[in-house]
């Protein structure tokens, strides 16, 4: 089924943070919509930790629905009829992109041969399927989470290639909490028997069990006490009373074992590792002197940041914290905090606040941008 992923291999060498580079590099990616004749109208959408590409059609290899048909679409706030819509997968992952499963010059999966790579470094591999798109400038990148980092980094590295900026419940590094987290996730991989030092596909292997756990765990960080208690609270799965085991007793243990079966059937475990660790490097303001100001002083674009009350994931501190350094630096930003129960993942939600948020952002980035 691999056939169906659109993929770009280009011949370049891709430097890295950690030293050297990646060649040859492939790029998973879907566009929607039409690009412009002046090429002004683009959108790069930057998905989160176990998203891909198909922010606006189901993904033909797992069968996944759009992960943000809500919001990108004909006739949706990031209208496909007006924009064209570009989303590719992270560097790292596991959709088409160069990755620790891709094929590597031994002519057998990297595994853990594949370089360390970080927030950056999945922002050169976008820039450089931008450039083969013939695109000089982005109307918009968008993202949410970790999504969030790679904007953030590219009007900090490329300033003069963004027109717009929403970064969405992020944050400019990680904290220790989210560190603290990733690693037990990435423990629980490779504690796994069937993780073979990372070399699970030559060994016939795959290591579900380490995986799903450390699913269960990042599950919990995405949602709220609030709507674990809406949504479970204590009430029992499919039985009347408690069984003095270790079974599922609770809906919420069913509900997490749920979300770790399905997750091991659509993601790689080595990606999973890698791409927590890119996370985890990230410090924006590291790169600048420590100080964060600094890294949007050459942007001259539009922003909108957007935080969740209920988000203790990326709490919305950690948007105020950004906005801050961008009115530091001189960027025209409007910082909006979304009140709602439903936690980290009410971006991709229905919330009704961060759609209209959202909608007058892009129409006064069109204004700006003379953008019809």
């Amino acid at each position: 089924m691999q056939s169906a992923l659109k993929i770009l291999r280009l011949d370049i060498g891709l430097p890295l943070d950690g030293g050297g580079t990646l060649s040859p590099l492939e790029i998973g990616y879907e566009t929607w919509g039409a690009l412009n004749a002046a090429k002004t109208n683009a959108i790069l959408i930057c998905h989160a930790l176990t998203g891909d590409q198909f922010v606006a059609s189901p993904n033909p290899v797992t069968g996944q629905p759009a992960w943000w048909d809500n919001l990108v679409g004909p006739g949706k706030i990031i209208d496909t009829d007006r924009y064209f819509v570009i989303c590719s997968n992270v560097l790292g992952g596991c959709m088409g992109t160069s990755g620790p499963a891709s094929i590597g010059p031994n002519g057998t999966p990297y595994g853990l041969d594949f370089p360390v790579i970080t927030i950056a470094d999945m922002v050169r591999a976008q820039a450089a399927l931008i450039d083969h798109l013939g695109i000089d400038r982005l109307f918009a990148v968008i993202g949410g989470s970790m999504g969030g980092m790679q904007v953030l980094e590219w009007i900090a590295s490329r300033p003069d290639r963004v027109g717009a900026a929403m970064p969405i419940a992020s944050a400019a590094r990680h904290s220790a909490q989210n560190i603290a987290f990733h690693e037990v996730g990435r423990q629980a991989v490779m504690a796994d028997p069937d993780w073979q030092n990372g070399a699970y596909q030559l060994a016939g292997t795959k290591p579900v069990k380490g995986l799903a756990v450390a699913r269960m765990a990042a599950h919990i960080t995405y949602l709220s006490d609030a709507a674990l208690h809406r949504k479970f609270g204590r009430r029992l799965q499919n039985r009347d009373e408690l069984t003095f085991g270790f079974d599922a007793d609770f809906q919420i243990e069913s509900y997490l074992r749920y979300q770790g079966s399905r997750f091991v059937d659509r993601f790689d475990a080595n990606s999973y590792l890698y791409i927590t660790r890119a996370m985890d490097y990230f410090d924006l303001a590291a790169g600048f002197n420590g100080r964060l100001s600094d890294a949007f002083t050459a942007f001259k674009g539009r922003a909108c940041v957007v935080s969740f009350s209920s988000d203790w994931h990326y709490p919305p501190a950690d948007s105020r914290h950004i906005t801050r350094a961008m009115i530091g630096a001189g960027v025209e930003v409007s910082a909006f905090e979304v009140e709602t129960d439903k936690g980290h993942d009410a971006f991709l939600l229905d919330e009704p606040q961060f759609h209209q948020a959202m909608a007058g952002f892009l129409e006064a980035s069109a204004a700006d941008q003379g953008l019809q």
